[in-house]
């Protein structure tokens, strides 16, 4: 048997230590503190190290899903949400395109040429070799058994989450368990199959969440918790259960378990049971999470919507489930930089497409596209879907201005628009300024075509407090990797799969579009499979927009026809009081069979010949 080095594990110690080792203050933030002339007995004869060692394998649980993964794009801009906010090759627009191939690349370059397809599979294996070390060297920590057992718990979570990344992103891949691999240390190239990686992360959540406490809190607070672990085994349930994994699904249409070969198929699905069966298993980890009552979502509906919009900035909540910690202040504003218009000193980052906001339906619960939704396209941004309005900006909404005192005086209009606009009341009536004169305005550097390319900016889980020119002030923000209203959309899906207790499965997508503040909220019990499938698609398109999920999604459902389209911007042209609304094409986007799947890395699958490359490949 051919052995290779291990694939992204093949690093010193002390490789993580690049960044600081980390600990854990009051404000739950992971902050490095210094540290030289380390060696292995030194980190873990002290117990301040071996905690800071700890703290250093959550840098990365973000990875996959953080806005900027491949500069101004993530995982939105490289499916169907958003346009790449640069236009020079990156691999979300190398995803968006089709042109996603195996050649890897630095993983320390973001910005690469070529497919990095190399970078979660490096980031991943590097940071499960870390707690494998952790776990080697647990006995030799001075610290006592309990605390110690719970750092156990916490690195067996860690390290399943990190499998969890390269199980949807690969399918099956290595598994090394316990064994701690060094440098020179060779192991089988050979992948495990999709059915092992994913037991194996059940496995691991199960007797980590016997352990943790079900929250954290305090100077704990954003470590991982049995609710976490129980929310990732449900996670990695339904994505089992999808049509993607499953040939006995139903749903029409090739997929990577269709065309592989007979050797290569237990790699990227199943082979054996029924998707029937899974969907009751993902019904039931959702479920077990809903029936503790110990998360709930965020609902303020004294504006309508108002409490999804709170949601984000809000530091600590019974609706977050496991989420990247960050620093409070002026360090934390990461998310504004690259998403505010240029006018809040904001770069565009990746500007949402025409089709994402039409996804947003009617503040009545209707979609756009139905007759009686009252949708007009001359006037398109009325009466919609409040989370729209929370999570893009487009023409004419307002957006806070900051005075010099840090305060906020009021809040402007955010001019997509090209032309010049002269605005009028409500009685249609010119608005006059101070001096009498009646106010014209300009297009500026907001517009389309100058600063965003698709007629809209970015706008989920932005802090409007901090849109000053320079950004003075910081935000509390965490970015969501798991959170409530996603369990409850797990367990709708899985029950209307499973065409059992639909009941359950409509109340839970009402409880989500009430949060939001639609009204009416409720959905007619009418419905088909078939249709109320489609109503949850959406609903998850909508509430999870620009959170890492639409991109895995489209992909599980096997609804690639969808990543295979022209996508468009909207150009809004004004002329004195008149406005008209021109939707335009504006770039085409490319899919195929292959690209359900990432590719491995080409040079960990020319290592061995058992290291097999996904199908299309």
């Amino acid at each position: 048997m051919k052995k290779i080095y291990v694939p992204g594990i093949a690093i010193i110690l002390f490789a993580l230590m690049g960044s600081g080792f980390v600990s854990c203050t009051k404000s739950g933030f992971f902050e490095p503190s210094s540290t030289t002339n380390l060696n292995d007995s030194t980190v873990f004869a002290d117990s301040a190290y071996s905690v800071g060692f700890l703290a250093n394998i959550y840098i990365g649980i973000g990875y996959s899903e953080q806005a900027d993964r491949f500069g101004n794009g993530g995982l939105d801009a490289a499916a169907d949400e958003s346009e790449v906010g640069s236009i020079t090759a990156s691999p979300s627009l190398q995803f968006a395109t089709g042109q996603v191939n195996p050649t890897t690349v630095s993983p320390d370059n973001p910005n690469c040429g070529g497919i990095c397809t190399v970078d979660i599979y490096n980031t991943c294996y590097k940071q499960i070799r870390a707690a494998n070390l952790l776990l080697k060297r647990l006995p030799i920590i001075p610290l006592a058994e309990a605390r110690k057992n719970q750092m156990k718990a916490e690195a067996r979570f860690l390290r399943a989450w990190y499998y969890s990344l390269l199980l949807k992103h690969y399918g099956g891949v290595p598994i090394v368990g316990d064994t701690l691999y060094n440098y020179t240390d060779k192991i089988s190239g050979k992948r495990n199959t999709y059915d092992e990686v994913l037991e194996y992360i059940i496995t691991e959540c199960d007797a980590a969440a016997a352990v943790l406490p079900f929250e954290q809190s305090g100077q704990t607070y954003g470590r991982a918790s049995g609710g976490a672990c129980m929310a990732l085994k449900a996670r990695v349930l339904l994505y089992s259960a999808s049509p993607l994994f499953n040939e006995d699904s139903g749903i029409a249409g090739d997929s990577p378990l269709s065309i592989a070969s007979a050797e290569v198929k237990p790699l990227v699905g199943h082979t054996s049971g029924t998707s029937q069966a899974r969907w009751q298993a993902a019904a039931d980890a959702a479920f077990a999470i809903i029936s503790t009552g110990r998360y709930s979502l965020n609902v303020n509906n004294t504006q309508p919507g108002l409490g999804f919009y709170e949601l984000f900035p809000k530091r600590i909540n019974d609706e977050y489930i496991f989420q990247v910690m960050k620093p409070t202040g002026s360090a934390n504003q990461d998310l504004e930089r690259l998403f505010n218009p240029p006018s809040r000193a904001g770069s565009g980052g990746a500007f949402p497409y025409q089709e994402t906001v039409d996804a947003f339906g009617m503040k009545n619960g209707k979609p756009i596209t139905d007759p009686t939704s009252g949708y007009n396209p001359n006037n398109p941004y009325a009466n919609r879907d409040p989370r729209l309005k929370y999570s893009i900006v487009y023409d004419q909404r307002l957006f806070p201005i900051r005075g010099s005192t840090g305060t906020i005086p009021g809040y402007s209009p955010i001019n997509t628009f090209t032309g010049t606009y002269t605005p009028v009341d409500a009685n249609g009536n010119p608005v006059l300024d101070d001096e009498g004169k009646q106010v014209v305005i300009l297009e500026d550097q907001d517009a389309v075509f100058r600063g965003t390319r698709t007629g809209y900016y970015t706008n989920k889980m932005v802090d409007s407090a901090n849109v000053a020119a320079a950004l003075q002030a910081g935000t509390d923000r965490l970015i969501p990797l798991m959170r409530y209203a996603e369990i409850l959309l797990n367990y709708a899906e899985a029950l209307n799969e499973l065409n059992a207790d639909r009941e359950n499965a409509f109340l839970a997508i009402e409880a989500i579009r009430q949060r939001a503040g639609l009204s009416p909220y409720t959905i007619s019990r009418s419905l088909s499979k078939e249709e109320f499938r489609e109503v949850i698609h959406n609903e998850r398109r909508v509430e999870l927009a620009f959170e890492g999920h639409r991109f895995w999604d489209v992909r599980r459902w096997k609804k690639g026809t969808e990543l295979d389209k022209m996508m468009h911007g909207m150009e809004v042209k004004r002329s004195g009081k008149n406005v008209t609304y021109r939707v335009f094409e504006l770039r085409k986007h490319n899919f195929r069979t292959a690209m359900y799947l990432w590719p491995l890395p080409q040079n960990e699958v020319a290592k061995s010949p058992e290291m097999r490359q996904n199908p299309g490949y």
